[in-house]
């Protein structure tokens, strides 16, 4: 078996340190920007740093960074060399135990020279800018670091040199070498690369161009208690009304404890698949003392599956196979407090509502998960097979949305709207909450009723949704 060092560096990130970037030799403490960002890369999981060094203008540049991509064989970083940022915002992308493609992101979308605008939909980068690409609607800001996964890398490269081209030929108009890093975010994005949008949140990573813009950045750095930043990241930004303000308010103090105690995020599942196992036990009691301990029970463990993905994100070493047995945990659990209610009712035609509400709970995952793999699938074979599907040298990003979906996104930003598309899809923290009471308060027919009507109400407006996307 390998050591832990061997495993560490079979998974770490390769990182393209862009020292062409003239901020990046301004003071800062003993040394200079570059220095700071290599000593920061030091305690994070880097195998390898490689400077590029100024020699040839942005095509220069564009084709170093593909050279490395060609013969890269694990993620590759590249990062300018004029960054300022908080130790824990470099890690929210390079710590990340995927080591996918992602952009490092600020949802400040005040947008300047140095941080282009992106526009952010469903945790991905659909749209990206720089002084020649034009982002209509962004609601967000690039911060200067981007990471192609593996199975990116060759796409980066056939990016990075077509760029070269252009940009010998000037038909990228003014665009200046400190926006290389920035043009290869516009060209992974419209070749059809999926670009997971690293959020910042309140952490700090400006770009600079002068000495006292670099000394007012690393002031600010002080300002923000990255400890606390990462505990409050660790609790889902886009999370469930029901998850984000019945459990997440209290959840997140339990975190800190479990990391003491060592206690896995799959621990915690399986503790959490166990209580709604008793849940199931109570409610099959038909009593209503048996519904409202099951009620009780119930919301117990779905507090802890909230803490399994609390856990993970706060340690950082969520897996893809931990997200299945989450995923699957939730549906069994769901199946047998199913059972156990219809069991400790009297109602004989209790067993064909239940049967009837799981129908719904599959059709509505079928349309949610089957659209969700058939955009990824496209999207792959797209980036692989497919010419670009927008010109690198559009000066402006025309795509359209669907008046549907143009309403949809004016709606969006105000807090109540998207808090009740939220609740109407009936996500797992809803359905848990609509178990609870109504089992508690009236009957497991009543539990049935409302699952049969608030999802089939869930999976029609779920399938117009993806109609209205897939139309677009």
């Amino acid at each position: 078996m390998p050591d832990s060092s061997t495993i560490r560096e079979s998974t770490a990130t390769s990182v393209v340190l862009l020292a062409t970037t003239p901020a990046g030799r301004l003071s800062c403490g003993d040394g200079t920007l570059l220095d700071r960002l290599g000593d920061q890369l030091a305690t994070l999981p880097v195998r390898e740093v490689q400077l590029l060094t100024p020699g040839g203008g942005l095509g220069a540049d564009l084709r170093g960074v593909a050279k490395l991509a060609r013969t890269a064989t694990g993620a590759v970083a590249v990062i300018p060399g004029d960054l300022v940022a908080h130790r824990e915002a470099l890690a929210v992308l390079l710590e990340h135990p995927a080591h996918d493609t992602g952009a490092l992101v600020s949802h400040d979308a005040t947008a300047g020279p140095l941080r282009p605008p992106v526009r952010v939909e469903g945790g991905r980068v659909v749209t990206a800018g720089s002084s020649f690409h034009i982002v209509p609607e962004a609601n967000a800001t690039f911060r200067g670091v981007l990471q192609a996964g593996e199975r990116d890398l060759a796409a980066l490269a056939d990016v990075a040199e077509e760029l070269a081209e252009l940009a010998d030929t000037g038909k990228l108009g003014p665009v200046t070498p400190v926006e290389a890093v920035d043009l290869l975010l516009v060209g992974l994005v419209r070749t059809g690369v999926a670009v997971r949008a690293a959020a910042i949140g309140p952490l700090h990573a400006d770009r600079v161009a002068g000495q006292n813009a670099a000394d007012a950045a690393v002031a600010a750095l002080a300002g923000v208690d990255e400890a606390r930043v990462r505990l409050d990241t660790s609790v889902k930004e886009d999370d469930g009304f029901f998850a984000t303000y019945f459990v997440s308010t209290w959840s997140r103090y339990l975190i800190k404890p479990a990391v003491k105690l060592k206690v896995t995020p799959n621990t915690v599942t399986g503790v959490s698949f166990g209580l709604a196992l008793l849940a199931a036990v109570w409610f099959s009691a038909g009593t209503q003392s048996g519904r409202l301990a099951g009620a009780l029970l119930l919301y117990l463990s779905f507090a802890l599956d909230c803490l399994d993905g609390q856990l993970a994100r706060y340690t950082r070493t969520f897996s893809s196979l931990g997200a299945w047995a989450d995923g699957m945990s939730d549906r069994f659990k769901e199946l047998i407090v199913y059972i156990g209610l219809a069991f400790g009712s009297a109602d004989p035609a209790i067993w064909h509502l239940a049967a009837a509400a799981m129908i719904v709970l599959v059709v509505r995952h079928a349309i949610q998960y089957s659209y969700a793999g058939a955009a990824a699938d496209a999207a792959r074979v797209g980036a692989a097979w497919a010419r670009p599907p927008r010109s690198l040298q559009e000066s402006a990003d025309t795509r359209s949305a669907t008046g549907v979906l143009k309403l949809a996104q004016r709606l969006e930003r105000q807090a109540v709207v998207r808090w009740l598309k939220k609740i109407v899809v009936l996500p797992i923290g809803e359905r848990t909450a609509l178990i609870a009471v109504t089992a508690a308060v009236w009957d497991a027919r009543a539990t049935f009723l409302a699952l049969l009507c608030w999802g089939g109400v869930a999976a029609v407006y779920q399938l117009a949704g993806r109609m209205a996307r897939s139309a677009r």
